[in-house]
């Protein structure tokens, strides 16, 4: 019964977030993953809804700060004002360097936050889930740029990567990357 009950709870969060029934799939991440030639800026191209993400522009930077660990700067434009955000990515086994853990607060666990591909210099697929007692799970996806704009075979790549490692696809929704600062 208490199952039920935190179902219950979570039905509000449900309305602006990707969900499905069943555990997280355990997809394919980039091998030989090397994390100083990810750093930098990328550019969100697409992306499964997510309620803390709105607007356009919307773009993350990841540097190693001194304690080792990433910091994740995650930056937008949402009516009328820039919005920024400030994170902590870790790599939580070394062994698994391309499945990074990724929080935005002191008091909640870090987020998966797995690198599917990347070739670094224009293209990076990165998926996430979380599963509630292995009867749902909720799930974000992003395609990620070097550049505002990326050519359509290479989206449709990033797409088709999704859609063979089992992840739904069908709510991708892109992101506006017209009329920012830069463009």
């Amino acid at each position: 019964m208490s199952a039920v009950y935190v179902l219950l709870l979570l039905l509000p969060l449900v309305s602006a977030q990707t969900y499905h029934w069943g555990p997280c799939p355990n997809p394919k991440v980039q091998p030989n993953f090397k994390l100083e030639q990810y750093l930098g800026r990328w550019y969100e191209i697409e992306k499964l809804p997510a309620s803390f993400e709105k607007g356009k522009c919307i773009e993350a930077n990841y540097a190693v700060r001194s304690d080792g660990t990433i910091r994740v700067l995650n930056s937008g434009f949402d009516k009328d004002k820039v919005t920024a955000i400030e994170g902590t990515a870790v790599i939580q086994d070394p062994r698994e360097p391309a499945k990074l853990g990724v929080g935005f607060s002191y008091f909640a666990p870090y987020g998966s936050y797995w690198i599917l591909t990347t070739d670094y210099t224009s293209l990076s697929v990165v998926y996430s889930c979380t599963d509630i007692f292995r009867i749902f799970r909720f799930e974000f996806a992003w395609v990620l740029g070097r550049s505002r704009f990326m050519p359509a075979e290479t989206l449709s790549y990033a797409k088709g990567l999704l859609i063979k490692e089992g992840i739904d696809i069908s709510g991708m929704k892109a992101t506006g990357q017209m009329g920012c600062k830069d463009n």
